[in-house]
């Protein structure tokens, strides 16, 4: 089958594979200025907890013999790479990069004011084909990234070929709330109040419909932990957050 011919989701909508990064980088186009706003707004604060808990579970080291070099992917805003490099008392050197040049330009001019701000670098990439050598990386975090990817597997394959051995996979990603009661509130939230919501602070729902549509259509943590394994990391396990609303992916190159 062709890319031509090969087809994905892109929110509800079934697109061609290779249109739908195209259609991605449209959306984040629309909402670069605001992403983080909103972000605080649809989680009403509560995915700053979640990346914090990454951050966490990452325990960058604050001194060694060796560089440690982390690579966050589809980290356009930069929000990642500060905790990462204030966590480590300005070791780690962190690698920024998304395919989204809108996303950078808004990390790097935050940046300016970090501090640490010679430890972040900015580069627009693709997740599915990066421009770095193998074994580049001794960590790779990715936030709310990976279901925008078209091919997730080849995502995952190249994170899987940039890490050092010993190197440590974390994904933060969106999963499907299983609380009774609160699945029944999240949803109604999600689709009457989000999208409106994101028409006021940025002047168009549309955007946020798709992402609300893109974390339904998202694999199970079961599912993307079967994927993950697949693309060669070991010990993969998942941690559920906030009546899984979100969830946190771990995995090793070994």
């Amino acid at each position: 089958m062709t890319e031509s011919q090969e087809t994905t989701h892109f929110g509800d909508r079934t697109v061609a594979i290779g249109d739908k990064q195209g259609l991605v980088n449209e959306v984040f186009d629309k909402v670069a200025a605001r992403y983080d706003l909103m972000n605080d707004l649809m989680s009403f604060g509560v995915h700053r907890l979640w990346k914090d808990a990454l951050v966490a579970e990452l325990s960058p080291p604050k001194a060694g013999s060796r560089d440690y070099r982390v690579l966050d992917m589809a980290g356009g805003t930069g929000d990642i790479a500060e905790r990462i490099v204030n966590a480590s008392v300005g070791f780690a050197q962190v690698t920024v990069a998304d395919i989204n040049a809108d996303m950078l330009k808004v990390g790097e001019a935050r940046a300016r004011s970090w501090r640490f701000p010679a430890q972040v670098n900015f580069v627009e990439a693709n997740a599915e084909e990066l421009p770095f050598a193998d074994a580049s990386f001794n960590a790779y975090t990715i936030a709310f990234g990976i279901r925008n990817v078209p091919r997730i597997d080849k995502a995952l394959a190249e994170a899987h070929r940039v890490l050092k051995r010993g190197g440590r996979l974390l994904v933060l990603e969106f999963s499907q709330a299983d609380v009774p009661g609160f699945d029944a509130l999240y949803r109604l939230f999600s689709d009457r109040v989000i999208p409106p919501m994101g028409r006021v602070v940025t002047g168009d729902a549309a955007p946020y419909s798709y992402l609300v549509e893109s974390i339904r259509k998202f694999p199970t943590p079961e599912a993307f932990s079967g994927l993950v394994g697949k693309a060669g990391f070991r010990r993969v396990t998942h941690t559920a957050m906030t009546g899984s609303v979100a969830a946190l992916h771990s995995a090793w190159k070994l």
